[in-house]
């Protein structure tokens, strides 16, 4: 296997340097990442896919496992972990009842539905109000093309689950040759005014739509990632690889019909699959399928086509800030903590009764309404067992929970969990006060997401500009980004408060604009 990246890279990022990143840091990232998304998503697996956790089983077993079991103590799972997906069981201790609660999946899912629950607005900064309105129209029909709405929600999940989300801006279509052709064809430019090539008719909606599908917007998760940064600036990228596996739709071996009928009792063959790496440059890119360079072509952008976007600020990293991977000893706490108390009550919870001298003790069922009579004065009835109360127990789990708010910043009420910690305020105020946390961080992911997305604006624009298709000026690619409010409104209140504001002399363009409206004649 031979990476032969000198070609794009003038010979600064040799293939050997890109082949040591994918042997030995893809490994290593790809098993950190794993465990952040599995304690996000913690999705069921079937306990027979797992030998370790399949010999522990027994009555008070389930017929699959989670994810989060990874962190309880092994006198809870019977099962010793001694590295990534290796389980070992332990031979004199015994499974016991497992309870798991994700409290981490909806507390990223609700910072995310405070930061494009409601979608987001793009207003061109283009002083000529015709240029702006094409401009808009573009940048919305490719991310329409490209998912709109759940695509910055995909982009939220994944940067808040593994710290970071990478885009990256696919626009070869622009630049093929049949379709320069089929533009000239069907739009004319005027050649004594100097505009592009379609820039006079290809503000139509099927114009549109057929250009927005030739730019695609590819989230790259972090295990994928293997960035080459600037040795003196880790802002800066040099080059950029993502690897991955991919599986491919056949099996390992080809087989004729006959032989699988035959070797049908033996177990299936698993899908083959092939190691991509892809590496982008200044100059270029290529694409290697097990090794071999299968593609390759030239970047008519003269920049690389990623963007890069923490999900809150990490200074002097490239990564930012998780926010699942803080929430992780918390998690494991509260698993171990309701595990524990969940086999307490198993052992617990029934009441016994030991009956002594009462000699047809045994020949009746105990029955609610049952008497027993006896004439031996010594005879008792002794009463044991029950589910007692553990205020100590019960208070540990509530500080883990608030803990887990104060770490996260997202409390329940943000779920529709109301609780009787509002105060005496109004109700607006004590609404705000509550989740001031919460608001906080997400005015803190809209500087972060809200910068990556102008830059991924830029990018589009400047693709067009590239390829002839829309010339525009640098400072016409600035792009403001309006974000709703993600708390319920008053509208009412709202258009008074955008009266007083006129009142006051702010200009109509400013009130519109923060009321979330476009202003047409600009």
């Amino acid at each position: 296997m031979a990476y032969k990246t000198s070609s794009i890279t003038n010979g600064e990022i040799s293939g050997e340097y890109v082949q040591w990143l994918i042997e030995h840091q893809w490994p290593s990232r790809l098993s950190r990442f794993e465990q952040l998304w599995d304690y996000y998503d913690n999705r069921p697996e079937s306990v027979f896919d797992k030998p370790a956790e399949l010999s522990k089983a027994n009555e008070m077993s389930r017929t699959f496992v989670l994810p989060q079991e990874a962190g309880l103590p092994p006198r809870i799972t019977g099962v010793t972990k001694t590295g990534p997906n290796i389980s070992n069981p332990l031979t004199e201790i015994q499974r016991k009842e497992v309870v798991i609660e994700n409290d981490i999946g909806w507390r990223i899912n609700a910072m995310v539905d405070y930061l494009f629950g409601s979608g987001i607005k793009l207003l061109s900064k283009a002083e000529d109000a015709g240029r702006k309105s094409r401009i808009e129209n573009i940048l919305n029909a490719v991310f329409e093309h490209n998912g709109a709405a759940s695509l910055f929600q995909e982009m939220a999940v994944l940067g808040s689950v593994y710290g970071y989300v990478d885009c990256l801006i696919r626009c070869g279509g622009l630049f093929e040759p049949f379709r320069i052709s089929q533009l000239k064809h069907s739009t004319s430019a005027n050649p004594n005014t100097g505009q592009s090539l379609t820039s006079q008719h290809f503000t139509s909606a099927p114009d549109v739509e057929q250009l927005a599908r030739e730019i695609t917007i590819e989230l790259i998760e972090a295990p994928r990632s293997l960035p080459v940064l600037d040795e003196n600036d880790y802002r800066s990228y040099r080059l950029y690889v993502q690897h991955f596996i991919r599986s491919n739709n056949a099996l390992e071996t080809n087989e004729s019909f006959l032989t699988r009928i035959l070797r049908k009792e033996q177990p299936a063959l698993p899908r083959s699959q092939t190691s991509v790496t892809e590496v982008f440059s200044q100059s270029g890119w290529q694409r290697y399928e097990d090794g071999e360079l299968v593609m390759r072509g030239e970047n008519p952008l003269g920049v690389i086509p990623v963007v890069h976007i923490q999900n809150m600020a990490r200074p002097c990293f490239y990564e930012g800030h998780s926010d699942v991977e803080p929430l992780i000893p918390l998690q494991d706490e509260l698993n171990t903590r309701l595990s524990d108390r969940a086999n307490r009550i198993t052992f617990q919870s029934f009441r016994m009764f030991l009956l002594k001298g009462i000699d047809a003790g045994t020949e009746k069922q105990m029955m609610p309404g049952r008497l027993w009579s006896t004439f031996n004065e010594n005879a008792s009835i002794d009463e044991f067992g029950g589910d007692a109360n553990c205020p100590s127990e019960t208070e540990h789990i509530g500080e883990i929970r608030e803990a887990l708010d104060k770490v996260s910043g997202v409390t329940p009420i943000v779920a529709g969990v109301i609780r009787d910690k509002l105060g005496n305020l109004t109700s607006a105020v004590a609404l705000r006060m509550t989740l001031m946390g919460m608001l906080a961080k997400t005015q803190r992911k809209r500087l972060t997401y809200g910068e990556g997305i102008r830059r991924i604006c830029r990018l589009i624009l400047l693709a067009f500009d590239k390829s002839g298709i829309f010339h525009t000026e640098p400072r016409e690619r600035e792009i403001e980004i309006i974000f709703p409010n993600p708390q319920p409104e008053d509208t009412i209140e709202k258009l008074r408060e955008a009266q007083l504001k006129q009142e006051l002399g702010i200009s109509r363009e400013q009130v519109l604009k923060e009321l979330g409206y476009s202003v047409e004649g600009e």
